[in-house]
């Protein structure tokens, strides 16, 4: 499954506050906790992650620092601010508002049809 361009836009700024809000972290570490979170399906390019965290950092809801560990290359390392917190908090209301509505639709009176329908399709014939 691919998710759409416009999924993915419209969930990267929490994910990544969410992400920074359990600690700092770099942007390639980032990445692959999008990926892992998703379970592969969220396949994230350094194209999309550094433009947002730019974007986050304007705003001030993260900050950055270079850090060096020994033995390997210096990393820009970003954390979230406080009103990065406040803006997670958000989030996290917007969104919640929108999947109690999804769930509503896709769990109406309409939705045990569709599952009936839907498990008579076999799986490779879905769209």
């Amino acid at each position: 499954m691919k998710v759409t361009k416009d999924l993915v836009a419209a969930s990267a700024t929490p994910m990544v506050l969410g992400i920074l809000a359990d600690g700092e972290s770099y942007g390639y570490a980032i990445l692959r906790r999008i990926n892992e979170l998703s379970g592969g399906e969220l396949d994230w390019t350094e194209g999309l992650l550094y433009p947002l965290l730019h974007r986050l950092e304007r705003l001030g809801h993260v900050e950055s620092s270079w850090q060096s560990v020994t033995g390997e290359r210096r990393r820009k390392y970003y954390r979230i601010t406080d009103s990065g917190l406040a803006e997670l908090a958000e989030q996290r209301r917007q969104w919640d508002t929108v999947v109690d509505a999804l769930k509503k639709v896709w769990l109406g009176p309409g939705d045990l049809k569709t599952l009936t329908a839907l498990r008579a399709i076999p799986l490779e014939g879905r769209a």
